[in-house]
């Protein structure tokens, strides 16, 4: 169901909200994510046109709330919960696409970022905004509708990485009531992958239960 967000500052109509991503925007979906994490994910995924494939060929389109402008995918928000996250793609699936030889390095580099849920607990699996809508309160909008999905889900908090090269995102992140709670410092992939700590933070959930008619 479209969620009235109007109030963004866009001035070409409301931004509405959905759960899911819509069927034919896979691709849109697979190239915001691109641009938001190709530079942490391109070690393992490049060239860049074969990694936006793959990410749209393995999406998990119900882990995700968008925003939509006009009809366009804007903006969009995953997360991980009951074991499966927006992007996906088994290890047969990199073989198959990079080759063996190639993937099993690719394989090696993706085990980095993998995350799974403690009990209780959503965790976010990547927020992405079309640049020319950063600034106009699409970012805290898909915030907020990840915490709705929480609240439904009876989960106590909501959990997610920031790189240290990624302030901007930390500190919407504050702004939206996560704090840190831990800091790993990764040193030796900052040239292999451009940051080199990643900081934990949480959110509580608050008002948990299922809310009617915005429940999927």
């Amino acid at each position: 169901m479209a969620l009235d967000a109007a109030g963004t500052g866009t001035g070409t109509g409301p931004v509405t909200l959905r759960r899911g991503i819509p069927a034919g925007a896979e691709r849109r979906a697979a190239e915001l994510y691109w641009d938001a994490f190709g530079r942490k994910l391109g070690p393992a995924l490049n060239p860049p046109d074969k990694a936006v494939s793959f990410i749209a060929a393995h999406l998990n389109t119900d882990r995700a709330v968008c925003a939509l402008l006009d009809g366009r995918l804007v903006g969009l928000a995953g997360y991980q919960f009951d074991g499966r996250s927006l992007t996906g793609g088994s290890a047969a699936a990199v073989l198959r696409t990079y080759g063996h030889l190639r993937g099993l390095h690719r394989l090696a580099l993706l085990a980095l970022f993998e995350r799974s849920a403690d009990p209780g607990q959503l965790v976010m699996d990547g927020i992405a905004v079309d640049p020319a809508m950063r600034g106009c309160g699409v970012g805290s909008l898909l915030l907020e509708e990840v915490a709705a999905v929480a609240a439904e889900q009876n989960c106590r908090e909501i959990r997610l990485d920031v790189i240290d090269t990624n302030p901007r995102a930390r500190h919407l992140y504050e702004r939206r009531g996560f704090t840190a709670v831990r800091t790993e410092r990764t040193p030796y992939l900052r040239k292999l992958l451009g940051f080199g700590a990643v900081t934990t933070m949480h959110r509580p959930v608050e008002g948990r239960g299922p809310k009617g008619p915005h429940t999927p």
